[in-house]
């Protein structure tokens, strides 16, 4: 072999030793969501992990008829799968959500979230109609003398909020969003600094009045 075929060989392997490298570097990619496993294991559960029917508290399909546990249906994946994330973590604790989170994996989070999204939301309404003037007015236009801004800024004229960014949160249950609401003012629930900051400038008054109306809320929900 000459000096140049030498040379050449030696430079093909140096090329495909650094092409291999950055290969293996590259970390793996999740398996792509499926919501059909995720339908599963929201209706079913998992016995055999002490998992039950994630449906039994959140309803056929993610439509939860019990005031206090959030509607799930039509949720963003995205949000979904950092709330579950967030369970298993310092800043968001629930008693109960906290301990079936952790025994999920990465896989059944995203699956889960992916069934979820694409199911249909049930319309709500609100019940306070002494109230409700002042939760739209709050909802569309904040209360600026406190530094609130409209809650329509981040979650839309119709609370269907924005993909991978804010939730959706029209039609949701009154009871579960002012506790939330309130969790967040206290910062019970700390994965949010902004709405940590949003909430603690406002009455409870006023943040009870939001939820109320953005029950009402049913921006591209069949009906």
């Amino acid at each position: 072999m000459n000096r140049f075929s030498g040379l050449f060989a030696k430079s093909l392997f140096i090329v495909a030793f650094a092409a291999a490298q950055a290969h293996a570097a590259e970390p793996a990619q999740p398996a792509k969501p499926d919501p059909a496993k995720g339908a599963t294991l929201f209706a079913n559960g998992d016995s055999t992990r002490g998992i039950p029917a994630c449906a039994s508290c959140h309803g056929d399909g993610g439509n939860s008829t019990i005031a206090q546990n959030p509607k799930l249906a039509s949720q963003h994946e995205a949000y979904l799968v950092k709330q579950l994330n967030d369970f298993k973590g310092p800043n968001r604790n629930n008693a109960v959500m906290t301990d079936y989170a952790k025994k999920l994996s990465d896989d059944e989070i995203r699956n889960v979230a992916a069934y979820l999204s694409a199911q249909p939301l049930k319309p709500g309404a609100a019940k306070n109609k002494d109230t409700v003037e002042l939760g739209k007015k709050i909802y569309r236009a904040g209360i600026p003398e406190k530094g609130v801004p409209a809650c329509a800024a981040c979650h839309g004229p119709g609370g269907a909020g924005i993909p991978a960014q804010f939730p959706r949160i029209g039609a949701q249950h009154q009871e579960y969003m002012m506790v939330q609401l309130d969790n967040f003012s206290s910062k019970a629930r700390n994965n949010g600094q902004m709405m940590v900051d949003i909430t603690q400038r406002m009455s409870k008054a006023e943040r009870d009045a939001v939820a109320d109306y953005v029950a009402g809320l049913n921006a591209g929900i069949a009906k």
